[in-house]
């Protein structure tokens, strides 16, 4: 047997194989969270086609957390039915769920929040509404701190398996940890250990509230990849060591950051197209030099993160590590378990255009997946569009 098809424990949860759904923004909730019937579909399609482990698109767990125009919510108790709804679907064909729990922080817009953004310093203008966030205060922090467990607890009456807790990307947690994002000198930066701190609170929160065999998770950047150092694989080694203290179940490893250096997250072509086609027209000219100027630059290199994976794995000891980032042929994934530089596979754009891509690699069917990353999928994002394979067609914004 191909050892990706072997079972795999996170803490107490059995997974009948070694492939994991990363989180992919979807656009498919209702406009006040809730779990719509296309969600339900888009993941009982991919249970049926026998991934291990699916962890669906981030969850926003406090309003002022929200980004992009339809994301799940789980900030709220009315979220509950719908997200039991989710979890039913895909433990009918012996799938495991966890929930993505994150605050978008400055990465999102006073469109989405009613107000400016919040952030762990003020310091940063976003590069493309050209805001800087409102520094968190004592209160703003604690507030945030406690959404993330009250979310959890949330995902806990829903029947979820885990949680997984983003520190990736760009987003809230991501910021606290990266000397880019976070300049402050006080308890909550100046050290690797302070900026730290935000994240140690809301993981040993979360752990004295939920059963003992509910998983808990983590989504790491190894690289935010951003304009002056932010975190750096070394970085990311030291960040992994801390997690491993804290008694996780698992660790997820990512890099980039969605505003600041979105194609080191999705290497592969650059849509110009596409993602100028989301902008006002008065930015349109810019970006159209801007995001052009990026083609050929992020040619996809299969398994892009396995490199920094191999520097986290003997760090964590036996927590599971899970790798992100280009993975497109059986025989590579395969390398990647065996040369024990990870222990589950993780894809994204793959399963947004086949489903049953896993079922096909165990019938043989099929050895490498079709994806060919051209980040159209991604680029319907800024458009407002639900996420589906465009390779073909994309649609005129209206």
């Amino acid at each position: 047997m191909n050892v990706l098809f072997t079972q795999q424990m996170i803490g107490n949860v059995e997974l009948k194989n070694r492939f994991v759904h990363s989180a992919t923004y979807e656009g498919m909730a209702d406009p006040d969270g809730k779990v719509t019937e296309d969600l339900i579909k888009r993941y009982r399609l991919l249970a049926q086609g026998d991934v291990g482990l699916i962890i669906p698109g981030f969850m926003y767990i406090h309003p002022l957390g929200r980004a992009y125009k339809a994301p799940i919510g789980i900030h709220s108790n009315e979220m509950i039915e719908g997200l039991k709804n989710l979890v039913k679907a895909v433990h009918e064909f012996d799938s495991k769920i966890f929930f993505q729990l994150n605050h978008a922080g400055q990465q999102t817009s006073s469109a989405d929040i009613g107000q400016t953004p919040l952030g762990p310093s003020s310091s940063v203008r976003d590069p493309i509404n050209f805001f800087k966030p409102k520094q968190m205060n004592e209160n703003e922090i604690k507030e945030a701190a406690d959404a993330y467990v009250h979310a959890a607890e949330r995902a806990v009456k829903a029947g979820a398996d885990g949680v997984q807790v983003h520190c990736a990307h760009g987003y809230l947690i991501n910021q606290f940890l990266s000397p880019f994002f976070n300049r402050r000198q006080d308890k909550w930066g100046g050290s690797s250990e302070n900026r730290f701190r935000f994240l140690k609170q809301v993981i040993q929160a979360i752990q004295a509230k939920v059963p003992n065999d509910f998983c808990i998770t983590v989504k790491l950047n190894t690289n935010d990849f951003t304009p002056k150092q932010g975190i750096t694989p070394e970085l990311a080694v030291e960040y992994a060591g801390m997690l491993k203290k804290l008694g996780i179940d698992m660790i997820e490893v990512s890099c980039g950051s969605s505003i600041f250096s979105y194609m080191n997250m999705c290497r592969g072509d650059v849509p110009v197209k596409e993602m100028v086609q989301s902008m006002p027209l008065w930015k349109k000219p810019v970006a159209w030099l801007m995001i052009q100027s990026l083609k050929g630059k992020y040619d996809l290199d299969e398994g892009y993160n396995i490199k920094a994976a191999r520097a986290i794995k003997p760090v964590i000891g036996n927590i599971p590590l899970g790798i992100v980032g280009g993975m497109r042929t059986l025989d590579k994934m395969s390398q990647v378990i065996t040369n024990q530089d990870a222990d589950l596979i993780s894809m994204c754009r793959p399963f947004i255009r086949e489903p049953f891509i896993i079922k096909n690699f165990k019938e043989n069917k099929k050895d490498k997946v079709s994806c060919i990353s051209c980040n159209r999928c991604l680029a319907a994002v800024p458009n407002g569009f639900p996420i589906r394979c465009y390779n073909k067609d994309f649609p005129k914004k209206i």
